[in-house]
């Protein structure tokens, strides 16, 4: 086929490829992906409502944690924004300027709302239905961790280290100044989180961080333990004097083969108790005055007298007599 014959006095048209960015439709279709490596902020405001206020079963899995559950189209706004994993968010109360970070555990709330643990709603000081602002972000992971419990009640737990790792792993994020609270054998413990590092807020998902735990507020530590006086306790039934009269089972006793008891040694012998004597008060005694008073020394005697105990030591008879 021929093509038509030109029109007289009109150039050939030339395409020209560029866009016209001035046209709506080109603008939408750049919208998106003129920059897809740059995440975009998610800021949404929704009403707050805790854990309690959700329709259905009783969730404990989202009050012991520090994540939130969210609408559904959230969800389908995030998929959209390229933002980073995980999902990461700051709570901020602009009432009370309180600001937090958690994550999320599930898109499954009523349009327009977001359910709160209690713990996180007191932290914020925010009421059932108030506004709260929500905004992505991504936080360095966590090294360092310093801990304070509320209460020294959380000293009676035998390992709090093991206890309080387990219980962050329902956990997101921590931000300093934050009173988390954790579930152990059916109690509740408020621990205050006084320092984070690198930063204020940071990501705990499969970190390897150091935890340190501080006194607990109003603690005090036992004081030690006075040491009690070296001197030697006399016992007064020493230096009562002996009972007067019959003694039962007073003797010294003696062996059959003329051996002295084992019981009994030579040094024990010549330790003499002192002997208590009553005292009698000097009616006549004169202020000022002194008296001293020598004991009576009861003189040496030479004689011995020979008591020892000898067995067998009788002349002995017999029935007849010997021839």
């Amino acid at each position: 086929m021929s093509r038509p014959p030109r029109r007289p006095g009109r150039s050939p048209r030339r395409m020209n490829h560029s866009p016209n960015l001035n046209h709506p439709h080109v603008q939408f279709q750049f919208g998106f992906n003129m920059f897809p490596d740059i995440p975009r902020p998610f800021n949404v405001s929704y009403q707050c409502f805790s854990v309690a206020m959700l329709p259905g079963n009783e969730r404990q899995d989202v009050e012991r944690g520090g994540k939130i559950i969210m609408p559904p189209s959230a969800l389908e706004q995030l998929t959209r924004l390229n933002i980073n994993y995980p999902m990461l968010f700051k709570l901020t109360n602009k009432k009370s300027k309180r600001e937090t970070h958690c994550g999320v555990l599930e898109f499954v709330a009523d349009e327009g709302k977001v359910y709160l643990p209690l713990w996180m709603m007191h932290n914020m000081a925010l009421e059932e239905g108030d506004s709260v602002q929500m905004e992505s972000v991504s936080l360095p992971v966590g090294t360092f961790s310093r801990f304070q419990p509320i209460s020294s009640d959380f000293l009676d737990i035998t390992n709090p280290t093991a206890v309080l790792e387990n219980c962050l792993r329902s956990f997101a994020c921590l931000t300093k100044g934050d009173v988390i609270a954790i579930q152990y054998n059916q109690k509740v413990y408020e621990l205050m989180v006084l320092e984070t590092k690198p930063a204020d807020a940071v990501s705990i998902i499969e970190c390897d961080m150091n935890v340190e735990f501080a006194a607990p507020v109003g603690y005090k530590e036992p004081e030690p333990m006075k040491k009690q006086d070296e001197e030697m306790t006399v016992d007064p039934a020493e230096f009562m004097p002996e009972p007067a009269g019959f003694v039962a089972f007073k003797g010294a006793g003696n062996r059959l083969d003329g051996k002295k008891r084992k019981d009994t040694s030579s040094t024990d012998q010549n330790i003499t108790k002192p002997v208590y004597i009553r005292g009698i008060a000097d009616y006549d005694y004169q202020i000022g005055t002194l008296r001293f008073i020598r004991k009576s020394i009861k003189p040496k005697t030479n004689e011995t007298v020979d008591d020892e105990f000898k067995p067998f030591s009788g002349a002995g008879f017999s029935l007849r007599p010997l021839n």
